[in-house]
């Protein structure tokens, strides 16, 4: 019988909102398939996570139902939780469970959260937060476990004790940047199992840029500086992210910028979504344009309307993530709403500014990123002062900055390949 990994976690959600969503998600789950696959070539992957028939069998995964870790149509979904729990605590208590059932045929649970590894995967669900954390002690209980490429938090207090708890039972942990385990050390948890390595999707691979859908896309800005321009309803000052229509009162900041940019460079923006939508099924499925793109046509709008349309574009195609990478590696500068956007560029070795959250809640992984990176590359949406001069000293030095990243960046792909090398070993520990 073929050994099994079992990955779990708050990333387990409806089919397609891995796949075919944020972009960004999938930027991390097809590299951490393919090098789980890679250090477990003989192994069963199983998962609480729903991707489509064609991701399934290239990576041979084994699809289990997503509410043997949390069920949306249910309202006791941390009670059951707790008694599956109790009942690896009691040899002797009764409880049919299949959720258990897997984590015994399993060497190793993995849990895959992301940034929801905290109160905000509430957001999501009732109790969701505590049901994961629950589901964390039982397979910590029966078999080794990892969480991986996290960034754990925040918590509130009616979850710290639970949190800690769950946290410390991980045989090993990989945070994908290092602020995280700053603040966990911060909140008083023990961080002992705790290493930081670089997020998977700097390991994601772009497409062919000879795509056809591509390639007339640069056509008209031959011999001028290219800038990309992803934007997300977290850059607003204003929430919720996905609130909607929005004032263009809301886009001074940003519009003053682009205009600033284009007149000192006689640059081309590209204007660009960073997120897909679908229909979702019994519907036929078609992948089609996600929130960020009313954002980024809004914006178009603005800037056309005050005499900008020459040197802007707006990119209204639905690009696969594969191409949407294509498409950054064509920029010489990216400014970034949307983290992954920015690894995307980063990652190519393109000098990349990442617009912070500009409401509640704030993520601390922004920060964490640029730190890894190691280039003050954080700009603030509400401080016009502050964009501007970042965005200028980017665009004058753009190739320094780009030498540099050459180097930074193999540093970063290797330690994203690293951790499953770790999570490998550990599994092989007798």
């Amino acid at each position: 019988m073929k050994k099994q990994i079992l990955i779990i976690g708050q990333c387990t959600l409806h089919w397609g909102r891995m796949e075919f969503g944020n972009i960004g998600n999938y930027y991390i789950a097809r590299p951490m398939f393919q090098q789980l696959r890679r250090v477990f070539p003989e192994h069963v992957i199983a998962t609480t996570m729903q991707f489509s028939d064609a991701f399934c069998e290239e990576f041979s995964i084994k699809t289990l139902p997503m509410e043997l870790y949390y069920d949306f149509n249910s309202t006791n979904n941390l009670e059951n939780a707790i008694a599956e729990y109790e009942s690896v605590l009691n040899s002797e208590a009764d409880i049919n469970s299949e959720y258990i059932e897997e984590v015994k045929a399993s060497e190793l649970v993995i849990d895959f959260s992301g940034d929801i590894w905290g109160e905000n995967a509430d957001f999501l669900g009732k109790d969701r937060f505590l049901t994961g954390c629950y589901k964390d002690m039982t397979a910590q209980k029966l078999t080794k476990t990892v969480m991986l490429a996290g960034s754990p938090g925040p918590f509130s207090e009616q979850v710290l004790e639970i949190a800690k708890k769950a946290y410390k039972g991980f045989d090993f942990v990989t945070n994908r940047e290092p602020i995280s385990t700053e603040l966990l050390i911060e909140q008083g948890f023990d961080v002992t199992n705790t290493k930081n390595y670089a997020c998977p999707s700097f390991l994601f691979e772009k497409g062919e840029e000879s795509d056809e859908s591509l390639q007339n896309l640069f056509s008209s800005c031959i011999g001028k500086k290219k800038v990309g321009f992803i934007l997300c309803g977290w850059n607003f000052k204003k929430g919720p992210f996905d609130l909607w229509p929005r004032d263009n009162s809301e886009y001074k900041c940003f519009v003053k910028v682009l205009e600033q940019v284009i007149d000192n460079h006689d640059a081309c923006i590209y204007l660009m979504s960073h997120a897909n939508a679908f229909d979702i099924p019994p519907k036929p499925f078609l992948l089609k344009q996600g929130r960020d793109f009313p954002i980024a046509k809004q914006l178009f709008e603005i800037l056309k309307n005050d005499g900008y349309a020459d040197n802007v574009k707006l990119l209204d195609g639905v690009y696969s993530p594969e191409q949407t990478k294509a498409i950054i590696s064509n920029f010489d500068v990216l400014i970034s709403g949307r983290m992954h956007g920015a690894v995307a560029g980063l990652s190519q070795q393109i000098p990349t500014l990442i617009i912070d959250y500009g409401h509640e809640p704030k993520a601390h992984k922004l920060q964490g990123m640029a730190e890894l990176i190691g280039e003050d590359i954080i700009v603030d949406p509400n401080n016009f002062e502050e964009m501007i001069q970042k965005a200028e000293l980017l665009i004058e030095s753009h190739k320094d900055v780009e030498r540099r990243l050459g180097t930074q960046i193999e540093v970063i792909k290797e330690s994203a390949r690293l951790q499953f090398d770790e999570i490998r070993n550990l599994v092989l520990e007798k």
